[in-house]
């Protein structure tokens, strides 16, 4: 299965995060805590210069502690700003915050000498569904920002103001290749890639074929089938069957069956499942 998303307002997007960074003092780069290292966009990156950058483990509650404190440890290896939330958490409003204005306190100290006094402007950015329009009204604490559970919701830039910091919400990016198709498999598997443009069937043959590797008995646990020596092809078969994802006259319904398996993933069904 090879993967390209790189649709035409996604590089009107990129142009006009080049011409607004220049206005904003820092950045908040939203990871999906699920497969956070599969969430960089290069294109992204070179745009952000060197302004500071706070990296957000966003999603937290949809992986294990254990997997969240190694990608944890895995950004921090490169980045100095890296913390972990729950975008639907307002606990999690306090630690977002408090971040920021710690990543950008030499800002505003630099602001301060000057004796100008005026918002930090933020750009919030990452690939598509990482939640960013959703961290964005975590902190204004109401809907300002649109929000979906799907890649493509954001279409234009939204400036919103919280506090001392004006937001920048901006439409989520993919890389214009993939050159890992690993990742863009990872990133296909948590709905950051429009679901569309992918082979539900072939997805959920690599998603059965990662957890049989990864995490042995939770297919066995959901879905009641044994996967002892057997292909994914097989393990598929007898999951729709369970399911009763079938035609009329006991044909298998795949179409049916694939969307079922993603879905399970998607709502957290399977468990806590990380893409590492």
């Amino acid at each position: 299965m090879f993967l390209q998303w790189f649709p035409g307002h996604m590089t009107k997007a990129l142009r006009m995060m080049e011409e607004e960074v220049r206005l904003c003092d820092g950045i908040v780069m939203v990871l999906d805590a699920r497969a956070p290292l599969a969430c960089f966009n290069q294109k992204l990156t070179a745009i952000f210069g060197n302004k500071p950058v706070v990296y957000v483990l966003n999603k937290c509650d949809l992986v294990d502690s254990k997997d969240v404190k190694y990608f944890e440890s895995e950004l921090k290896k490169s980045f100095k700003n890296v913390i972990s939330i729950i975008g639907t958490s307002e606990k999690s409003a306090q630690t977002l915050y408090g971040a920021i204005e710690k990543a950008l306190a030499p800002v505003r100290e630099k602001y301060k000498n000057k004796g100008v006094n005026k918002p930090l402007r933020v750009m919030v950015a990452g690939i598509p569904n990482t939640g960013k329009s959703t961290l964005i009204n975590l902190l204004c604490g109401n809907k300002r920002a649109k929000t979906g559970d799907k890649a493509g919701v954001t279409k234009d830039k939204q400036w919103v103001k919280v506090k001392s910091i004006e937001l920048l919400d901006t439409p989520g990016t993919t890389p214009p290749s993939f050159e890992n198709q690993t990742f863009a498999k990872y990133l296909a598997f948590i709905g950051s890639i429009n679901d569309d443009i992918v082979d539900f069937t072939e997805l959920s043959l690599e998603l059965i074929s990662y957890l049989t590797q990864n995490y042995n008995g939770v297919i066995e646990t959901v879905y009641k089938v044994e996967t002892l020596e057997k292909q994914p092809e097989q393990i598929f078969l007898d999951i729709a069957k369970k399911r009763g994802a079938l035609k009329k006259g006991g044909e298998i319904d795949e179409e049916r069956a694939s969307n079922i398996i993603i879905a399970d993933l998607r709502k957290g069904k399977l468990g806590k499942i990380a893409f590492k």
